[in-house]
């Protein structure tokens, strides 16, 4: 019986204003998917912050190969299309790693139009690619890269408290983090490397204080 090399992929930090977007592909060998399933492994989002740095380990143990790419804030700025640029991303992981079957999570709705995009830009065009809505819930191989990409994120997000301050978790419904960003331009005239310039809530509190400026200057 031939055994396959299956990759996993998803990603941790879309949505944030502050942080990096961490994409991660794990790759398993087929005969190994008893043990990961064993792990107890899920979407991450299911899983306590304790509870996914505990499986690490043993996931990255039973893994043939694990790779993780960091987008910082200034290039998911510089792109027009921040699907285009996970697509990329995920392109350039497979591209690296020796799979036969690739399972991603998507972020777009039409599954199918997102699979053929992953494929253009292959290296291998024999490689089989399954791109699905909440696949991190359904394929184990999935739910892998979801944990150790958000594992990667908060140790990344941890690092940067120490350099900032703690400024939460960066997303916009975290009030630690829209308060950092409002105290910041408060003292500065722009923001830190680390915050995504063109999202909504970072533009509009930039906007406020432009608008605050021009009623000083106009009394």
């Amino acid at each position: 019986m031939n055994l396959t090399n299956i990759l996993g992929i998803d990603e941790a930090g879309r949505g944030p204003v502050l942080g990096p977007l961490v994409i991660c592909g794990y790759l398993i060998d087929e005969k190994n998917m008893p043990a990961l399933k064993k792990t107890g492994v899920k979407d991450s989002k299911l899983l306590t912050r304790e509870q996914r740095k505990k499986m690490l380990p043993g996931l990255k143990k039973i893994a043939s190969g694990v790779r993780i790419i960091q987008v910082p804030a200034s290039e998911i700025d510089s792109s027009d299309n921040l699907n285009k640029l996970e697509i990329r991303k995920m392109q350039e992981i497979i591209n690296s790693m020796q799979a036969e079957r690739v399972y991603i999570d998507a972020p777009e709705r039409n599954t199918k139009k997102f699979a053929g995009k992953i494929r253009h830009g292959l290296v291998s065009k024999g490689v089989e690619i399954t791109a699905e809505n909440f696949a991190d819930r359904k394929y184990p191989e999935v739910s892998a890269a979801s944990v150790i990409a958000k594992v990667t994120r908060d140790a990344e997000i941890k690092k940067l408290h120490r350099v900032y301050g703690n400024f939460g978790s960066g997303y916009t419904s975290d009030e630690r983090t829209t308060g950092f960003l409002k105290d910041w331009i408060k003292m500065n005239k722009e923001f830190p490397k680390i915050v995504r310039k063109r999202w909504i809530t970072a533009e509009e509190i930039l906007r406020e204080k432009q608008q605050k400026n021009l009623h000083l200057f106009a009394e």
